[in-house]
């Protein structure tokens, strides 16, 4: 018989099976893929954003069908696989999702996009060390006291394998890295979605309650920005997509 697939979509904190530690032990239960976006990989050289392209490689890793889980970055890609092929998508699994695209108007979003916009337009006159250490800054700055991106609550997460890279090498992949609300991204009716979010940065919670107004499920834990490697939101990730699968 074969399993259930679920295609496993990164944010630009780790990629491919290093991001997601926890959802390892999926693997016996479900056909398990961890996927890798553009520009993420261990050998060849970061290249900059390409929406359309990761939600082809998400549509190609469905093949005929399966649950996606994606996280931060990764949902944005994920959305407009959606959108393209619902028919491919048996449930969604938002784990803080960056899509910036559907909260423009709100004000979280546009707090953010304010606060980042300037450095995306000085963007070609930086250097890659000088771009990233700057991102890095200012998305810390925008934090409320839950931790800042890529970290998560103390005692509530597990240690990560995250690939070893020089640090240039990171630096240039987040240099490279689109504004997020520049994505094409459109709401996918009839998916059963559900949204976890860490309860920590009001730009998550916002997109959160905007995306349960249109019918999702909508969960908080104490996961900080990773809420999929705490006990809590794995459980609720797991629970999802197997009452999807046993028709709940």
């Amino acid at each position: 018989m074969t399993k259930p697939r679920i295609v496993f979509v990164h944010g630009i904190d780790g990629y491919g099976a290093s991001a997601w530690p926890v959802q390892h032990r999926l693997a016996g239960r479900y056909d398990a893929l961890f996927l890798k976006r553009s520009g993420f990989d261990a050998v060849e050289p970061p290249v900059a954003t390409d929406f359309a392209g990761d939600a082809r490689i998400v549509i190609d890793a469905l093949a005929d069908g399966g649950h996606v889980v994606a996280h931060a970055q990764g949902a944005i890609a994920t959305m407009m696989a959606a959108v393209e092929r619902p028919d491919l998508v048996r449930s969604l699994v938002l784990l803080e999702p960056a899509l910036l695209s559907l909260t423009a108007e709100l004000p979280a979003t546009t707090a953010y996009r304010e606060h980042l916009a300037p450095l995306f337009a000085r963007s070609a006159s930086l250097t890659d060390t000088a771009f990233s250490a700057e991102f890095r800054r200012l998305t810390a700055s925008m934090n409320g006291p839950g931790g800042r991106p890529g970290a998560f609550a103390a005692g509530t997460a597990r240690p990560r394998t995250v690939p070893a890279e020089s640090a240039a090498r990171i630096a240039a992949r987040v240099h490279l890295q689109a504004p997020q609300w520049d994505a094409p991204v459109h709401i996918v009716p009839g998916v059963p979605t559900l949204v976890v979010t860490g309860g920590w940065e009001p730009l998550y919670e916002e997109i959160a309650a905007y995306l349960a107004a249109t019918g999702a499920r909508h969960e908080v834990t104490r996961g900080g920005h990773r809420p999929q490697d705490s006990e809590a939101g794995a459980a609720l990730i797991e629970e999802f997509i197997g009452g999807v699968e046993a028709g709940g």
